[in-house]
């Protein structure tokens, strides 16, 4: 079995490739040609939390199990706040091949190309005011992906510390906000923070906002009010799974929304659709391994690939 480091990893790494391996696998999971296993996840009180997650991509000749955590006071320690590592296993002799001592960072990225698959899917086409709650790793790197895919005119960043939040702003050339005035103002929102209660209220959001959120995916995490998503189309990853621990999951246990009216992403993704200029859509996203054995999959083919070469 080998073992690769993060450095071999991203020496590797093909955005372009690793994109469209997710999106093929969030289309083929809604087709019924995926399979994840029951995750598994761990909270450690406010430090943090962990998932451990399995998925298998149909016709595919690896599966992956995936550990994965977050500690959010790890800057403090000079730590990123990811950590993790993905183990790559034959789905013909079900061997173990590979260890990717990814310190999380595959998950970080495949996170963000989710968002930013879900932002287009959901109508956002580069224009207007794209607001992201949230300071740490994946807000960084969500507005990464949505500004070299997508584009936005006007970047709003919020966080719980203000000079983080005009830090990151100073970075991606945006403007740190108050929280109301982010939600009013952005077209596009993508909440990235592991709050358990709502940070957004529903009286905040104009007509038309269209919402990414990636932060509630268990352990009690939540960020949106859900009346919002009581008057928007909801889309989820996996309806099984925000159903029980996303966005929707709260929404659904209020009686703002039913379980049948939610469209999962992969769907959506497969067969696109347009939706109103006044409708507020919200994607739900809980993180999938079928998104990790996807990613997992263009690393262990260009480490082999370089191998033969």
């Amino acid at each position: 079995m080998r073992i690769v480091g993060l450095r071999e990893i991203m020496a590797v790494h093909d955005e372009q490739a690793a994109l469209a391996a997710v999106e093929r696998a969030f289309i083929a999971f809604s087709a019924g040609l995926a399979q994840i296993g029951d995750a598994g996840h761990f909270t450690f009180g406010a430090a943090g939390d962990c998932h451990v997650k399995a998925g298998h991509v149909s016709g595919d000749d690896i599966f992956v199990v995936k550990i994965a955590s977050g500690f959010y006071d790890n800057a403090r320690l000079g730590l990123p706040s990811n950590q993790g590592l993905v183990v790559l296993l034959s789905a013909t002799t079900g061997e173990a091949l590979a260890i990717l001592d990814d310190r999380g960072h595959l998950t970080s990225l495949r996170t963000a190309m989710a968002g930013m698959l879900a932002a287009r899917a959901i109508g956002h086409a580069g224009r207007g005011v794209l607001g992201v709650i949230g300071t740490g790793t994946q807000a960084r790197l969500q507005a990464d992906f949505i500004a070299r895919y997508l584009g936005f005119e006007r970047l709003l960043i919020w966080g719980r510390d203000p000079a983080r939040a005009q830090a990151l702003a100073g970075d991606l050339g945006g403007e740190a906000s108050g929280l109301q005035a982010l939600v009013e103002c952005s077209t596009l929102i993508v909440t990235t923070t592991p709050s358990i209660a709502p940070l957004v209220s529903d009286a905040w959001v104009k007509p038309g906002t269209r919402i990414v959120a990636v932060g509630a995916d268990g352990g009690g995490k939540r960020e949106l009010d859900p009346a919002i998503l009581a008057r928007a189309t909801v889309v989820v990853d996996s309806a099984q799974h925000c159903l029980e621990a996303g966005e929707a999951g709260w929404a659904a246990r209020a009686g703002k929304i039913t379980p049948d009216s939610v469209i999962e992403l992969g769907t959506l993704l497969g067969t696109p659709r347009a939706f109103g200029g006044d409708d507020v859509v919200v994607a739900d996203l809980t993180g999938l391994a079928v998104q990790d054995s996807a990613i997992a999959g263009t690393i262990w083919r260009a480490l082999n690939d370089s191998a033969a070469g």
